[in-house]
C-alpha cells in the first residue's frame, strides 16, 4: 500500500483492495455509526423497511443524548423518549442516556474507535477520532438511514494534504492554537474533501491535543484529519484499557 495517504490505505483495506486512487467510489461496512439527538428523525425516513428488515449492525451504532439536555422543552422531551424506545426495541447496546457526556468524548473514552476503522457520524465533527487513526467522517441523515438498513455507505476516496508539523508546543500556545493558525492557512474550505494527514514531530502532542486537532478538520472543508498509529497513540490506548483490541493501525 505505499504511495497512499492514511485515509486511502484505511479505505483500500475496507474495500478489500490492494490500491484505491484519489477520487474512486467505493462502499464500504463502517465499523460505527454515531449519532446523537436524532436517531428519531433519522429512523423516520426509513420507518417501513426498519420494520421490515431491521438494522443491519446494531451492534456499530452508537447513540449519546448530548444535544439537547436537559430537555429544554416538550418537544426534545418527546424525542428523547422515542430515541429510548428506538434503542431498547433495536437492541443498541451502545447507548449512553442524558448525562454520560458530549457524544465526541464518550466514543473516544468508551475505546469504540480505534486505529484503522471507518467511523462516521450524523454530527460535522465525527472527524474528531481521525486523532485514533480513524478514517472519520460526519454524513447526513439520508446517508444514516441508509446505512442503518444496509449497514453500508459509500465514499469517494479523497486527495490528501500533508500536514508537516515541526517543534513542540510551549506554554501558553496550546492544541487549538495550532489548529486555528492552520485553518487561518488553509482556508474554511481549502481542504474541500481533502483529507489532512498529519506528519513530522508528533511525539510530544498528546493524544488530547490531536482531539483537538482533528476535531476542527471540517472547519477547513476537509473529509478526515488522520493521525498516524505511533508510539503515543498505541501507549495512550493501553492505559485506556483497549491493548488488548486488534489495533489494525496505519502509518503515513
Amino acid at each position: 500500500m505505499a504511495g497512499m495517504t492514511m485515509a486511502r490505505k484505511i479505505l483500500a483495506r475496507k474495500a478489500g483492495r490492494e490500491r484505491v486512487e484519489p477520487g474512486e467510489i467505493l462502499f464500504v461496512e463502517p465499523d460505527i455509526l454515531l449519532t446523537h439527538d436524532n436517531p428519531a428523525a433519522i429512523t423516520a425516513k426509513v420507518k417501513g423497511l426498519l420494520e421490515k428488515y431491521g438494522v443491519a449492525y446494531p451492534e456499530r451504532h452508537v447513540v449519546v443524548l448530548d444535544h439537547v439536555i436537559p430537555a429544554a422543552n416538550v418537544k426534545a422531551a418527546e424525542n428523547h423518549k422515542a430515541v429510548r424506545a428506538y434503542v431498547e426495541r433495536r437492541g443498541i447496546r451502545h447507548f449512553f442516556d442524558v448525562g454520560r457526556g458530549i457524544c465526541h468524548q464518550v466514543v473516544v473514552e468508551e475505546g469504540l474507535a480505534l486505529p484503522g476503522a471507518v467511523a462516521v457520524g450524523s454530527d460535522s465533527h465525527t472527524c474528531t477520532y481521525g486523532a485514533l487513526n480513524c478514517l472519520a467522517t460526519g454524513i447526513d441523515r439520508t446517508e444514516a438511514a441508509a446505512l442503518l438498513l444496509t449497514g453500508k455507505t459509500w465514499f469517494k476516496a479523497p486527495e490528501g494534504i500533508l500536514v508537516e508539523l515541526r517543534g513542540r508546543l510551549t506554554p501558553p500556545v496550546s492544541a487549538k492554537d495550532l489548529v486555528l493558525a492552520l485553518a487561518g492557512e488553509i482556508g474554511a474550505s481549502g481542504a474541500n474533501y481533502k483529507s489532512l494527514e498529519f506528519s513530522g514531530d508528533l511525539e510530544g502532542l498528546s493524544v488530547e491535543e490531536r482531539l483537538t486537532i482533528a476535531n476542527m478538520g471540517v472547519e477547513m472543508g476537509a473529509k478526515a484529519a488522520i493521525f498516524p498509529a505511533d508510539r503515543v497513540l498505541r501507549e495512550w490506548l493501553e492505559g485506556m484499557g483497549v491493548a488488548g483490541a486488534d489495533l489494525e493501525g496505519v502509518e503515513p
